[in-house]
């Protein structure tokens, strides 16, 4: 009960903070931070709000993003959303924001020109829309992956042999199915129905399309995976709207969903798994090829810039492939690497500790981030410490680097360390790591990278993250006002961390 009392206080102040009930458009939650609709973005109190104890930051996107953090955001937000709906109970006039047709035109208008001068470019809308259809997977995959790790664990051992078949088929259920689960999200996504965008992708995994023969061999179940399910969700959204429009209406419910399967579903078979199938087995070879043959370089390339990518919000392209490579081979092996970004940011962030031993303010935040920055949560330490500061974040990044060469190296050299799932990074990983050559070596593998991206971007921020009139400026006594803290974040993608990561799971995946 204590708990559930400090969840729904944390959420009882934040409402107020955002406007009220009758400012809150649409509430959802990813990994780490409750995404917010706001009717009116003006009514936002964001230095009150960065204080609230439970909230680790803010982000301004498409949506207005407040960091709280794995686990709590996952309970913070039910109890959100209650308060909504009791504000809007109370006030239903306010909730209603009765506007003329004129200022609703206004406002929308208003609101659409600030989203495109922002961050609304035609590329990041569709990677945005591709993380939408993925990210809510990961808590799935997350589940599965660790429960596939505890039975190969008990496998190894030869212990509760009557209890592992029953875990093998929890943690490959989901993976045996995951097709459906995207082209029912994929036609939700695209505006299609998505029960339909389901059926659909289905047809992938179904065990019959092993008797049917196209471009001159048999197909296989399974065949063209998440990629094909995507593309026929979206083939069947495009064919579900044009029946719309040129379909009786009394004929629409018998005629429109017939159609919409039979179409999708024939270029499915003869034409989408083949070629979604070839474009999985190439995407899985050329990571292995990558990894097999510059290691060590594509390692130093992906973990030093990954963080960029998340700030540019183009780290969502990765998680078709992260998905794709867990489907062929079981586990990611690029998610451990880019993981070493956060490595890079943790060191950096304590270097920052000792080189402004007078600021109180960043010292507290640090040390309040920290704890969530080992665990993979790098928003906190990101947007709190290291950006702000400008060079922190460059030296961070270098830390990256030097992590993702370690894993990368040990790749080229025959020692594949891969995740499970997307989503966790930093310590959260090991209960997802997974490799060729046995658990032990892979958690010293991955341990070792985290080791070295700490140091790397310790030594890089320490001795060449400051010039000499930034610590002028930053290494005096502050209020927490005047801390770069306070800044709030530019726009940012939704983890995982990787984040997936949001994406971190966060974001998925691996800040």
């Amino acid at each position: 009960m204590a708990t559930e009392d400090k969840n729904r206080a944390t959420a009882a102040a934040i409402l107020p903070l955002v406007g009220g009930a009758a400012n809150v458009s649409s509430v959802v939650h990813c990994m780490t931070r409750l995404r917010l609709g706001l009717r009116d973005r003006s009514l936002v109190q964001d230095e009150a709000l960065k204080a609230v104890p439970a909230v680790m930051g803010v982000v301004e996107d498409d949506t207005y993003q407040i960091v709280l953090g794995p686990g709590t955001v996952a309970r913070v937000t039910p109890e959100f959303e209650k308060l909504v709906e009791e504000g809007r109970a109370a006030a239903p006039a306010a909730a209603a924001a009765p506007l003329t047709a004129e200022e609703l035109a206004a406002q929308g208008a208003e609101m659409k020109a600030a989203r495109k001068a922002k961050n609304a470019t035609p590329f990041k809308l569709f990677l945005r829309r591709i993380a939408n259809i993925f990210v809510p997977l990961i808590p799935a995959l997350i589940g599965c992956g660790i429960i596939a790790g505890l039975n190969g664990l008990l496998v190894n051992l030869g212990w509760l042999t009557s209890v592992t078949p029953a875990l093998a088929a929890m943690a490959s259920g989901f993976m045996a199915l995951i097709a459906v689960f995207v082209g029912y999200n994929t036609a939700k996504e695209f505006g299609g129905t998505p029960i339909l965008g389901g059926a659909v992708a289905a047809i992938i995994v179904f065990p019959g399309v092993a008797n049917i023969e196209a471009f001159g061999q048999k197909l296989s179940p399974g065949q063209g995976g998440v990629l094909g399910a995507l593309g026929a969700a979206v083939l069947a959204v495009y064919v579900e709207k044009w029946c719309r429009r040129w379909v009786p209406e009394a004929l629409d419910v018998l005629v429109t969903p017939t159609l919409t399967v039979l179409i999708s579903g024939l270029v499915t078979i003869f034409g989408l798994m083949y070629v979604a199938g070839e474009v999985s087995t190439a995407i899985g070879t050329f990571a292995d090829w990558l990894l097999s043959n510059g290691g060590a370089g594509a390692g130093l390339v992906l973990g030093g810039f990954f963080l960029p990518l998340v700030m540019l919000g183009l780290h969502q392209a990765l998680i078709p492939i992260h998905t794709t490579l867990i489907e062929q081979q079981g586990y990611t092996v690029l998610l451990p690497i880019l993981a070493m970004a956060g490595a890079g940011q943790v060191g950096a962030a304590i270097a920052v500790y000792f080189r402004l031993p007078r600021n109180e303010s960043i010292r507290k935040t640090i040390k309040s981030a920290l704890p969530a920055g080992f665990l993979g949560v790098g928003e906190p330490l990101i947007y709190g410490v290291s950006l702000p500061l400008g060079r922190p974040f460059i030296t961070a990044c270098v830390g990256g680097a030097f992590g993702g060469a370690f894993v990368g190296f040990f790749n080229q050299l025959g020692d594949a360390v891969g995740s499970t799932a997307i989503g966790p990074s930093g310590w959260a990983l090991f209960p997802l790591l997974d490799g060729n050559h046995g658990l032990g070596s892979t958690i010293a593998i991955y341990a070792g990278g985290l080791l070295v991206g700490y140091l790397a971007g310790f030594v890089a921020t320490y001795f060449f993250g400051f010039s000499k009139d930034l610590l002028t400026e930053f290494n005096v006594s502050q209020e927490p006002a005047a801390s770069p803290v306070a800044a709030t974040a530019p726009a940012a993608t939704p983890a995982t961390g990787i984040t997936g990561p949001d994406a971190t799971a966060k974001e998925p995946a691996g800040v």
